[in-house]
This record gives C-alpha cells, sequence and structure tokens, in this order.
C-alpha cells in the first residue's frame, strides 16, 4: 500500500509540471483534495535556501521557500506564525536549551501565486535576529548546536495546523511538509585568525608520509607543505619505527591582516598509514583531525573556539 501511495505522488508530481488548473477539476486536485480533507491544510517546502548560521556572521540567513495548500486552493489562508527555539548540541556541562519563542508573522499579503496555482512565499530570519528573539549571549551557542524553527498555518476558520499535525506521509513524498526545520550553526571566519597553529603528524606504520602532505596556503600562495619525511626516498637513513618517520610536529603561523587561509590535504603512497591533528593558536584546542585516507583537497578546520 505504500508503494502505491508514493507511486502515486510521483504521478501527481509529474502531472503537476504538464497541466495547471486555476480550478479543481483533474486528478491532480483530487489526490490534492484528499490530503486537505484529511489533514485541513498543508505548508510544503519547495527549496531550502539556506539552512545553516555562521557563528561569525550576524547577518548570515536561514531561508526557505513554501507553498500552501487548504481545501481552498489558499482561500482560506489567513497567515503563517514562526516560531524558534534553541538546541544546545555541546556536552559542557551547561544547559544553554531555549523554549520555544515567537519570531515572525507572514501574512497573506506576503504570498505570491506558485506554478501550482496555489499560495507561495519565502521566509528568512538572520542570525542576529534570533540570537536576539532567544536572548542568547556570545559563548552560549556554538558550533554544531540548532536553531529550530517551528511553522504554524493559520486559517481564516480559525484553525491551526502545525508540526503535530503532520502524518510521515506529508512530511515526505510531494508534500514535503514537516512544518519545523533545523539550521545549524557552523563557525566561518570572515578573516583568518592570525597566530602560530601546531600541526602533529603521525604514521601508523613507521615509514613516513611518502609523499603525503598537508599544503597550506595563505593570500593564495603556498605558504607551507608539511609531511613526514619518506624513510626509502628521503636518505635520511634509519628504520622503520624510528621517531623521525613516525611522528613530527609543525608550526604554521598565519600573519595578522592575512585576507585567506586554506588548508589542503594532497595523497601519496599509503595514505590509509597517515594521520594528523590543528591545534589553534588561542585556545590550544585541536580544531581538526585528519585522516586516515583524508580525502584529497581543502578541509576546513573548526574555529569556533578560537
Amino acid at each position: 500500500m505504500k508503494k502505491n501511495i508514493i507511486f502515486s505522488f510521483a504521478i501527481v508530481l509529474t502531472m503537476l509540471t504538464i497541466t495547471k488548473c486555476k480550478k479543481p477539476d483533474n486528478v491532480v486536485y483530487d489526490v490534492l483534495d484528499s490530503a486537505s480533507a484529511n489533514q485541513g491544510a498543508v505548508l510544503r517546502t519547495l527549496e531550502r535556501v539556506s539552512t545553516v548560521y555562521n557563528k561569525f556572521d550576524m547577518n548570515s540567513i536561514f531561508k526557505v521557500v513554501i507553498e500552501e495548500q487548504d481545501p481552498e486552493y489558499g482561500d482560506l489562508l489567513d497567515k503563517v506564525n514562526v516560531y524558534v527555539s534553541f538546541i544546545d548540541k555541546n556536552d559542557d556541562g551547561v544547559d544553554n536549551n531555549v523554549p520555544e519563542k515567537f519570531l515572525a508573522e507572514i501574512p497573506k499579503s506576503s504570498f505570491t501565486q506558485s506554478a501550482n496555482d496555489l499560495p507561495k512565499t519565502e521566509f528568512s530570519s538572520t542570525f542576529g535576529d534570533v540570537i536576539s528573539t532567544l536572548n542568547l549571549q556570545n559563548g552560549q551557542y556554538s558550533g554544531g548546536d540548532i536553531v529550530k524553527f517551528r511553522f504554524e498555518l493559520v486559517l481564516t476558520d480559525g484553525r491551526t495546523f502545525s508540526e503535530e499535525s503532520t502524518s510521515s506521509t506529508l512530511q515526505q513524498s510531494f508534500f514535503n511538509s514537516p512544518f519545523a526545520y533545523y539550521a545549524t550553526i557552523v563557525c566561518i571566519p570572515p578573516a583568518p585568525i592570525a597566530g602560530d597553529y601546531t600541526v602533529n603528524m603521525h604514521d601508523a606504520y613507521g615509514d613516513g608520509w611518502q609523499g603525503s602532505k598537508i599544503i597550506v596556503e595563505i593570500d593564495g600562495n603556498v605558504a607551507y607543505e608539511l609531511s613526514l619525511p619518506d624513510l626509502w626516498t628521503a636518505g635520511l637513513g634509519g628504520n622503520v619505527g624510528d621517531p623521525m618517520y613516525v611522528n613530527g610536529t609543525e608550526t604554521v603561523t598565519v600573519p595578522a591582516g592575512s585576507t585567506s587561509l586554506v588548508w589542503k590535504w594532497h595523497s601519496g603512497d599509503y595514505p590509509s598509514e597517515a594521520t594528523f591533528e590543528i591545534i589553534g593558536p588561542h585556545s590550544h584546542n585541536v580544531i581538526y583531525e585528519g585522516g586516515p585516507s583524508e580525502p584529497d583537497g581543502e578541509f576546513i578546520p573548526n574555529y569556533c573556539n578560537e
């Protein structure tokens, strides 16, 4: 039965891209009518434009595009209320969770007509707006924490529909109507954090990195190439397991006023033996752990606590 429902919704979606009608006189709207009759009304997700916040940028934006569906094809729409709450995901012994607070009202006048001839609108909110509403102070939020948005659809007849109204069918497939969205907080500094970064390198077999290396670009130029010497080609002598082939430490200095800082990994032979960690210049905490078999290309350390 579940497969039949999913297949039916796939047909509905295909037909919606082919034909539209303002009057509910075809099979597309028969299916939509059934869902609306059973659920009353839904908010369908058309696009998740941005679902992350940058801790270092109060102007970073959460944005989604939604579409409203009710038995009268939008005529019952009154408004949508938006509520926000904060989920503390850091295990530091302090509970900074914030219960739900009212954030905004989206009036019917903010909706336009979608390709499905239904009311459509986009909602966005800056990180600064959310932090202010939740009354969170710097230090109470960090990377990995989550901001939850809950949408409440209000109809002209007084009925309301929200997260608790949805079934698994409405949350998935064509309707994609969760009524709730989650924005994760990440940490991307607007400019490189200056100072001395410590890079610790390790080789599990004990014969060096054999061509693998960490490349550090500052202001568009390669400033450092970090690696453990290769026992077999470096010409330094010694044996497998000697300290210089097992562990190594280097310092990466990022000057004040730098405009860009990029960390990259390049794999040589046997990258499954290579691991490394980067220590932040101010916190002296591990801000990145790489390997074994680190993917080639750019990687981004966690600068949240720097």
